[in-house]
């Protein structure tokens, strides 16, 4: 993505001082970290929340002393002033309100997934290309400083990938979300939680998969999703990526990444990182934040401000979203 236009353009002039004002659209689990996360950052304000239930939204907008509330989108979307917006709604809805953002004006970053299928993104990437504003999907494991300590390794030519070993497990035998309330949407292992490892595994090879396969168990009689699902890929120059997913794990939850190397091998969870022998290597120094989501959510504001493509940009993450692809019509001729 080389045509970013000017910080902020089609969403106002600066305001001084320069306070970038954010719309945030979603106001459950993750919509929370985000908020935490922001409230560090100076120069950005979030001036508009919105979320279904009004009631819960007013509740964290009192928290976070956020003047606006809405149900709607097209409100937040109204405001001139308002310079980006970041979603963190139901995967099914990612695309078609990213799309409508930018043809709004405004700046946006939308949670993983960016979309459910190879045509909503490539829709989403040709619009950015167009409009030229910035627009960046939350993949967090780029910004982890557990992944970052790797990930600079390896552009220093001080480690080699040869395989990456993934388990994503959780417990979702009913529709629940990270907070254990109930969900009105249904969550999906290939488009939201193997986009994590599909995207990191391209992210730290430097390379696209060259060989993707994957196999699913049984349909979750009443989600209709895969409970279980297994995924193999490969890169040109030899590197390999098994993941294992499953929602019918009963503990411990959450991702662990596992990265043997050529010289050595390195255990991270989430932002903490641990060598082959269960030393706990000190990340602290690899960023101003130890929290994930912030230092993405730093990337996106200071990409708007200095006008240029974002780690994670739209365009970056594209490939991850065409081998989920490959993947998914791997799986429908499997069955």
């Amino acid at each position: 993505m080389s045509n970013i236009k000017v910080a902020l353009a089609g969403a106002g002039a600066w305001r001084t001082p320069m306070t970038i004002r954010v719309a945030l659209a979603g106001a459950g689990a993750f919509g929370i970290k985000h908020l935490d996360g922001i409230k560090n950052i100076a120069g950005v304000e979030v001036v508009s929340l919105v979320s279904r239930d009004l009631e819960k939204t007013k509740a964290v907008a009192a928290k976070y002393g956020i003047g606006h509330v809405s149900t709607e989108l097209s409100d937040s979307l109204a405001w001139k002033d308002v310079d980006a917006v970041i979603w963190c709604t139901p995967t099914q809805m990612h695309a078609a309100q990213a799309i409508a953002c930018m043809r709004a004006g405004k700046h946006v970053q939308v949670e993983i997934p960016m979309a459910d299928s190879r045509a909503d993104a490539e829709a989403l990437v040709a619009l950015q290309q167009q409009t030229g504003l910035v627009a960046m999907a939350g993949h967090t494991r780029r910004f982890n400083p557990s992944h970052q300590w790797i990930h600079r390794k390896v552009l220093a030519g001080e480690l080699k990938v040869q395989q990456m070993d993934v388990q994503t497990y959780f417990f979702r035998r009913s529709n629940m979300n990270a907070l254990g309330q109930p969900r009105s949407w249904t969550d999906h292992l290939l488009w939201h939680h193997a986009c994590h490892t599909v995207d990191l595994f391209h992210y730290q090879t430097g390379e696209i998969a060259s060989q993707a396969h994957a196999l699913q168990g049984p349909m979750h009689p009443t989600l209709g999703i895969a409970m279980d699902m297994s995924i193999q890929m490969k890169v040109s120059t030899g590197a390999i990526c098994t993941l294992s997913l499953s929602f019918n794990n009963d503990g411990p939850l959450g991702t662990v990444f596992r990265y043997i190397c050529d010289n050595g091998t390195f255990i991270a969870s989430y932002d903490d990182l641990y060598d082959g022998k269960n030393q706990q290597i000190d990340v602290s120094g690899v960023a101003v934040s130890m929290n994930g989501i912030e230092l993405q959510d730093r990337e996106f504001f200071a990409a708007i401000r200095e006008g240029r493509e974002p780690n994670a940009s739209v365009a970056q993450v594209l490939p991850a979203y065409q081998t989920l692809d490959r993947l998914e019509r791997s799986l429908a001729e499997s069955a």
